[in-house]
């Protein structure tokens, strides 16, 4: 498994302008909380988390961040990005206790979507509903994503959200909190394009007679 290991700084100065020098040194303002710890303002290199950003599993997997020759153990919760540039504008992590359970968004991988027998046999297109799943599970558990295969999938068939299938020991969150079982994940439908055609040629050769 991928290992994500960050440096941080103590952060002394807080408020705007504070924030906003420390920007210009190259730096970000970000926070350390949770696992029975008072929260600890810290500060990081822009370009190094920047770039650590760049893999999609730094959003689900279990991070390494060494303040002051100690390291904690956390999961990213929030990051403020600016609205136009290529900037970070804050970032938020979460201690992790490794015996307690926590809840996370797990990306879906939707794998064979060129086997898709609805797109091969039936002309159909894919179209992902959704794209990340909230799982509850402990840290060991925690998986760096979740496989739908598409495949089977024939013409007009969807994959539910009650039909993901999870690894051992990690559960489905938002089906534990009323979500929605029925719910689509991944649906293989006629193109709209198509369907607008279709509906198109009877009007047509109505209007011809």
């Amino acid at each position: 498994m991928q290992q994500f290991e960050l440096k941080a700084e103590p952060r002394l100065d807080v408020g705007k302008g504070a924030s906003r020098r420390l920007r210009q040194t190259g730096k970000l303002p970000g926070i350390m909380y949770g696992f029975k710890q008072e929260a600890t303002l810290i500060s990081l290199e822009h370009n190094e988390l920047l770039q650590q950003l760049q893999h999609e599993a730094f959003f689900s997997h279990i991070l390494t961040i060494t303040l002051e020759g100690k390291s904690d153990k956390v999961v990213l919760k929030d990051l403020q990005r600016h609205p136009s540039r290529p900037v970070i504008l804050h970032v938020d992590f979460q201690r992790i206790d490794e015996n307690e359970k926590l809840t996370m968004r797990v990306p879906i991988h939707f794998i064979n979507a060129a086997k898709c027998a609805g797109v091969k046999t039936g002309g159909g297109v894919v179209s992902h509903i959704m794209t990340e799943v909230e799982v509850l599970c402990l840290p060991k558990d925690l998986p760096e994503y979740i496989e739908v295969d598409l495949e089977p999938l024939e013409l007009n068939q969807s994959v539910h959200l009650g039909e993901l299938k999870l690894p051992p020991g990690v559960e489905n969150y938002t089906l534990m909190h009323g979500g929605n079982a029925a719910q689509p994940v991944v649906t293989v439908h006629i193109p709209r394009v198509a369907e607008e055609e279709e509906v198109a040629a009877p009007v047509a050769a109505e209007a011809g007679a």
